[in-house]
């Protein structure tokens, strides 16, 4: 394999894994805004049981409504925390991914540099070799006059 081919396959790689790391950033914000919305649902949810005040100063008939209201909400929230939990695992998961894919990138884009930094070797020395050569060849054609 020629050393065009493989720097020109290693950059393909490396942008292949720069768009897998660029969708899964795209992912986490996408996660981390619904996070934020659970966060925003339980402050509203938990202000809204605790700012109902007390139940047991209504009348029989409103004091249950009430509790049974209260009761409600905070299971809801209690639901939303659970919820809440389980999408911060994924999160967790999805960063891990991230984390990962990111690494691999990482590494292709070093072999990629090792290598261009290899053939920009090789062909300085090339190009030094043909005007050594060169220099030799005007140094015999000046000799022989």
């Amino acid at each position: 394999m020629s050393n065009s081919h493989t720097i020109r396959n290693l950059t393909t790689l490396v942008g292949l894994r720069s768009t897998e790391v660029e969708r899964l950033q795209t992912d986490m914000a996408a996660q981390t805004a619904v996070r934020e919305r659970y966060q925003k649902n339980l402050d509203r949810l938990t202000s809204l049981y605790t700012d109902s005040g007390p139940s047991g100063a209504l009348h029989l008939a409103l004091s249950v409504n009430c509790g049974n209201f209260k009761q409600s909400v905070m299971e809801l929230a209690q639901q939303h925390r659970t919820d809440l939990h389980l999408h911060e695992a994924n999160m967790a998961v999805s960063q891990r991914a991230l984390n990962t894919a990111w690494a691999k990138r990482e590494v292709l884009d070093q072999v990629l540099t090792q290598k261009q930094r290899i053939v920009a070797t090789e062909q300085q020395r090339m190009d030094v070799k043909r005007q050594d050569e060169l220099a030799t060849q005007f140094w015999f054609r000046g000799q022989v006059k």
